[in-house]
């Protein structure tokens, strides 16, 4: 699934060449996760006046309203002046005066959705309750601790839930919680101030090294230039089960948590 780090990517990939591109027609494909929410002609016309991101959402003002773009589970963003033809899995076309933009989505959780702005119900049902930026000055340290404290949950699953901070997805999740030293079962509340510190650090440290890499390919991520992420090929737990931590030797050790894989090193990580 894209996370921030991929978000991040496509947005920067895309930004320059689509900010002030007149939008000339829209294309459906099958429907996705959520409707438009207009009419694609209402759309012809306007200008791509900026791309922001919130979360795993791209934000792309237009002249008039805002156009919520999420990648889903398997979604990524071409722009192009030559695309080919739609194919199956091409469900979002918006051709502009500067080129093609267009969602890719095989399994068709992503959504293109029209609001007026981040007042717009929609756009506050969506994106209302997602926590702290962790790439922005809003990442409070305060806030951070204080959030901790006020859960029981096991901090692997707090970080995933994006209520308190967004963006750090399954591999980021374990990564850094091994830079902290936290083992992915300790309860929030538990954790003290100074490794609250380390785990605030870490997070910043994971996903900025991880957009500076491009993102994780998985599978089929790439960004809006065709280009593949390689985080993935560089993690210390991740996807290493079995294989020597690379601190201290141990073997690393995978675990399920809320069906998902939690990767981490029994002696570098303390509960």
């Amino acid at each position: 699934m894209p996370e921030l780090p991929e978000v991040e990517v496509t947005r920067r990939s895309l930004v320059s060449a689509i900010t002030g591109a007149r939008i000339e027609a829209v294309n459906l494909g099958k429907p996705l996760r959520w409707p438009l929410g207009c009419v694609p002609q209402a759309l012809v016309g306007q200008h791509v006046v900026g791309l922001r991101r919130r979360g795993k959402y791209l934000l792309a003002d237009i002249s008039n309203g805002v156009l919520l773009l999420h990648l889903g589970m398997s979604g990524s963003l071409r722009f192009s002046q030559g695309l080919p033809a739609a194919g199956v899995h091409d469900h979002f076309d918006m051709l502009t005066s500067e080129g093609t933009l267009r969602l890719h989505d095989p399994r068709r959780f992503g959504a293109v959705v029209y609001v007026q702005g981040e007042h717009d119900p929609v756009a506050v049902k969506l994106l209302g309750g997602l926590g702290m930026e962790p790439l922005s000055d809003a990442f409070s340290l305060a806030a951070f601790r204080i959030g901790l404290k006020k859960s029981q949950m096991p901090i692997k699953q707090l970080l995933l839930a994006g209520q308190l901070v967004v963006g750090v997805g399954n591999i980021y999740a374990s990564e850094v919680l091994f830079l902290a030293g936290i083992r992915p079962t300790t309860r929030a509340a538990r954790i003290g101030v100074e490794r609250v510190h380390k785990l605030h650090s870490a997070i910043r440290t994971v996903l900025t090294r991880a957009v500076e890499m491009g993102g994780s390919t998985l599978r089929d991520f790439s960004n809006a230039d065709g280009m593949a992420g390689h985080f993935q090929t560089q993690t210390n737990v991740y996807g290493r089960d079995g294989a020597p931590c690379h601190v201290c030797g141990t073997p690393i050790r995978v675990l399920r948590q809320g069906q998902r894989s939690t990767y981490f090193c029994p002696v570098c990580q303390r509960p």
